[in-house]
């Protein structure tokens, strides 16, 4: 078994912090070897943990070390060389300096960057378990999304580029007047590719897991829902829901019986909506635990006898089943209508749109000499049906 990766992400302000902090407690209070780690702009593992967090894994308890990402560093190594050519650019064009370093810093550059430690980490064997306190749900699936859109551009326009870019460079920087990218820009943004890729394969493997915290309110309810469609879109599992803050019934009085009662509507839709996942439910706190023994305590309770670092099982969110003369595609889309899905093909890739969200799908070898001969969105999914060029057509696309 390789590292195990957990992801906690969820709307702003349910606890997703508290969360992964208590989990990350857990595994190390196993004796596995834990980091707990930061992918918000607003880190706050610091103030679960009642302590000081520097830039490098800091030790809080035994076997276990909590990382906020020093986003400045990471962003020199990751950034440095294109951003130092973007500016160049700009200094051509009469920006000044310090505007020219604010134009040049990516939106979302923490969380991506924060990304690209995971992978560090991943790969450094030196981690039985890594949780992730994520973004906010709308951030995290940006992000989740981004080597793929990144690997769109790289394979049809990057290399192209580069070959015009090295036999004209001398030509149009006198031209235009303004500097013409070196190979080291290129090196830069390859690599970037590159990383971000092996981020994605490596959240999307069988030992990591996404996990959803939500708070007992239908517009929370609604996004949870969202987001397990997005992210089963992108390949990614989802291994339970946590129900945070739920007001206890017993003892309530006329006050607190009104909440019980709106929460228990909202946490049987909960519990229709993600039936196949397990839903573990922790108590409303009368503050936020601090420090590893009131974390650990606080992931104890809402867990009960589940084991919170069991790998999912199942086939994950998209199978290949081979058939007489072809195969069929699934990917997993829970929620999704029929009407909210669209679907083309452009050479050996399947374009999956959703909503808002878009998917580029590198097709297997073996799949990418098949023809698309139908499609359906059915239980939860969309199946798409191929058919080998070798066979006679038996269904038009």
């Amino acid at each position: 078994m390789g590292v195990r990766i957990i992801l906690f992400t969820g709307k702003g302000g349910v606890g997703k912090t508290t969360s992964a902090a208590g989990t990350a407690t857990l595994a190390a209070g196993r004796g596995q070897r834990t980091l707990v780690m930061s992918t918000d702009a607003a880190h706050s593992l610091g103030d679960a943990f009642a302590c000081v967090i520097g830039a490098e894994p800091t030790p809080v308890a035994p076997n276990l070390w909590v990382h906020q990402v020093d986003a400045q560093r990471r962003f020199e190594l990751s950034w440095g060389d294109i951003q130092g050519y973007l500016m160049s650019v700009l200094d051509a064009a009469g920006v000044d300096p310090i505007t020219a370093e604010e134009l040049t810093v990516i939106p979302g550059a923490e969380e991506v960057l924060a990304l690209l430690e995971l992978r560090q980490h991943a790969l450094s064997g030196e981690w039985d378990v890594i949780v992730v306190d994520c973004a906010p749900t709308a951030e995290t699936l940006r992000l989740l999304a981004l080597p793929e859109a990144l690997n769109w551009y790289m394979s049809r326009m990057f290399g192209v580029q580069r070959k015009v870019m090295r036999a004209l460079r001398p030509v149009l920087t006198r031209a235009a007047g303004v500097p013409m990218p070196e190979d080291s820009v290129f090196d830069a943004v390859e690599r970037l590719h590159r990383d971000l890729e092996e981020v994605q394969q490596i959240l999307s493997d069988k030992d990591a897991s996404v996990r959803l915290v939500l708070t007992p309110e239908a517009v929370v309810v609604a996004e949870a829902r969202r987001s397990l469609t997005t992210l089963s879109l992108y390949g990614y599992r989802v291994d339970g829901v946590i129900a945070n803050r739920v007001f206890p019934s017993d003892g309530a009085d006329a006050w607190r019986d009104a909440w019980v009662a709106a929460q228990e509507g909202v946490l049987a839709e909960v519990r229709q909506s993600f039936v196949d996942l397990p839903i573990w439910t922790s108590s409303y706190q009368p503050g936020e635990p601090m420090g590893a023994e009131a974390l650990a305590a606080f992931a104890e309770a809402a867990y009960g006898d589940s084991d919170p670092l069991a790998i999912p099982s199942g086939d994950g969110p998209m199978t290949i089943t081979r058939t007489e003369g072809g195969a069929v595609l699934r990917i997993a889309l829970p929620f999704a209508a029929k009407e909210d899905v669209d679907l083309a093909r452009h050479g050996d890739e399947l374009v999956v749109t959703v909503g808002s969200y878009r998917r580029l799908l590198a097709l297997p070898a073996a799949l990418a000499r098949h023809t698309v001969t139908g499609a359906r969105v059915e239980a939860g999914s969309l199946q798409v049906k191929f058919r080998s060029d070798n066979d006679d057509p038996q269904e038009q696309p």
